[in-house]
Formats: C-alpha cells, sequence, structure tokens
C-alpha cells in the first residue's frame, strides 16, 4: 500500500563507520519532494556485535533500513526473505519492514549501477574491465551479468582473489578472465572499464589513459573526481560516478520503502551534489 504523507515512518543507514554517508542527504530530499512531511531518515553507527540488538528493537513505525559495510552479510540471518539479486551475490544493502513485521532484503546496488549506464547510453557492451576485486566488484560482475555479452577482464592483486573472482563469474553466469594488477594499464582500452578499488589506488594508472577512451564507471564519489577520472573526461570518454551510483541505488530504496514511484531521481542528484560541494 502507497505511503500516506501523514504517516509517522522512520528509515535509516546502519554502517560502521557511517558518519560520512550521504544516505540521509538522499532520502530527506526525496521524502520532502514526495509530500511524506511524517518520514524521518536518520544513520546509526552499528557494527555486527550490535546488529542483532538493533533489528531485534525496531518498532512497527520502521519502514526500512539501507546498509553499508560491514553489515551487507551480517544481516542476511535476520531477514525472513532474500531477494534472487541480493542472494546472488551474498549482500543486502536494503531491508523493507512490512506491516505485518517480515524482513525482506534486496540488493539495489546491483540494478543501480545499471541504471547508471543505462542513463549514460550505456545499455549493453560487448567486453568489460574490472578493476579490484573486493565486494563491490562482486555487485559489478552482478551488474554486467546483465549488459555484457562477451569477457570481463579483473585485475587483481593476488591469486586468491582472482579465484574469488572466476568463482563470483561462474555464480553470475557470465565469463571471467582474471589478470595481475601489474597490467591494470591494458584495462583502459576496454569498451567499459568498471573501478572498484578504494580511494587512490587507480591514481597511477591515469597516465595510461587511452587518447579515445570509451566508458568508465569509477565507483567512487569523494574525494571526486579521482585522477583516473578527471584525466578519463579531459581525453573525452564518458564516465560515469559514485554519486550516480549513489542515487540510483537510494532510488529505488526509497521506491521500495515508501511505496511511491517514481523517486525523484534529479531531486535527490542535486541534494548529493550539494552535500559534497559543502564538505
Amino acid at each position: 500500500m502507497p505511503a500516506r504523507a501523514t504517516d509517522a515512518r522512520r528509515a535509516a543507514v546502519l554502517g560502521s563507520p557511517i558518519a560520512h554517508s550521504l544516505s540521509p542527504v538522499l532520502h530527506r530530499a526525496a521524502y520532502d519532494e514526495l509530500g511524506l512531511t511524517g518520514w524521518s531518515y536518520d544513520r546509526f553507527d552499528v557494527d555486527e556485535a550490535a546488529l542483532p540488538g538493533f533489528v531485534d528493537g525496531l518498532g512497527p513505525e520502521w519502514a526500512g533500513l539501507s546498509l553499508t559495510m560491514p553489515l551487507k552479510r551480517a544481516v542476511i540471518p535476520f531477514l525472513d526473505a532474500v531477494s534472487d539479486t541480493a542472494a546472488s551475490v551474498e549482500a543486502v544493502n536494503t531491508v523493507v519492514l512490512t506491516d505485518d513485521g517480515r524482513r525482506l532484503g534486496d540488493n539495489t546496488d546491483i540494478p543501480g549501477m545499471v541504471a547508471a549506464l543505462g542513463e549514460r547510453g550505456i545499455e549493453q557492451v560487448d567486453s568489460a574491465a574490472v578493476l579490484g576485486a573486493g565486494a563491490t566488484a562482486s555487485s559489478a560482475l552482478a551488474a554486467l551479468a546483465r549488459i555484457c555479452t562477451g569477457e570481463v577482464v579483473a585485475y587483481v592483486r593476488s591469486a586468491d582473489r582472482a579465484a574469488e573472482m572466476r568463482q563470483w563469474g561462474e555464480r553470475l553466469g557470465i565469463e571471467v578472465r582474471t589478470a595481475d594488477w601489474a597490467d591494470a594499464a591494458d584495462a583502459l582500452r576496454a569498451p567499459l572499464v568498471v573501478a572498484t578499488t578504494p580511494a587512490g589506488t587507480t591514481d597511477a594508472l591515469a597516465a595510461a589513459v587511452p587518447e579515445r577512451p570509451a566508458t568508465l564507471f569509477d565507483v567512487l564519489y569523494e574525494p571526486w573526481p579521482t585522477a583516473l577520472a578527471a584525466r578519463w573526461s579531459a581525453y573525452g570518454g564518458a564516465v560515469v560516478g559514485g554519486l550516480d551510483l549513489l542515487v540510483h541505488q537510494a532510488v529505488l530504496q526509497v521506491e521500495q520503502m515508501t511505496g511511491r514511484a517514481p523517486a525523484p531521481v534529479e531531486v535527490m542528484r542535486k541534494a548529493g551534489e550539494h552535500a559534497l560541494e559543502s564538505r
């Protein structure tokens, strides 16, 4: 049932650390635009040890939770059901709390990546490269499984990480070949490059950007632009950034938690941009 504007409902983002999360900015902007005056969205620093108590303490006023590290896998045992999308990567970033008390887990990062690329006209590629092999990289593979018709090459730092990425590829139904991080500059010639590494990791690759780059999806949003994204843009390549991903995954969360669709994408994006400019 669609949410009523006068309902007093709560939602929040959980994780640790959480102080710099932009989720409250995005969700509150959506509530304001949708006229949900009784709704609130907060942030709570919750680690894995504190998660069970927090979830068990949620009352009927709670509509949903957003989850970031280190809780995306830890929350799964406390849910009544998990979507196929979330199960495919063993990661939940969204919990919807139903009127009958059920806790439903989903992953909006994956369709959020697809939507962010689609917004830039990238709906299908014949090959791609992934920089990194962490949790975000598995979500990137799941997104690529929806739009990439050929091989994905993952550039990693260790044999263990390489094995993990190949296993994710088998599980997700996408062909994954792995290569050593020392050869990561080769990735930049791919039709789509997805950078999933922490801040600063890809800075050294900026000098290797080809003269006519295709599309870069860099999942970072702070600091922005990264050295790689700045050089990519300077050479005329298309760049999709972490804020694009953050907005699109939050759009899907708002729609699920409130029952209102479509969520106001541009309002949420502008709120996120303003918040980053103010830091």
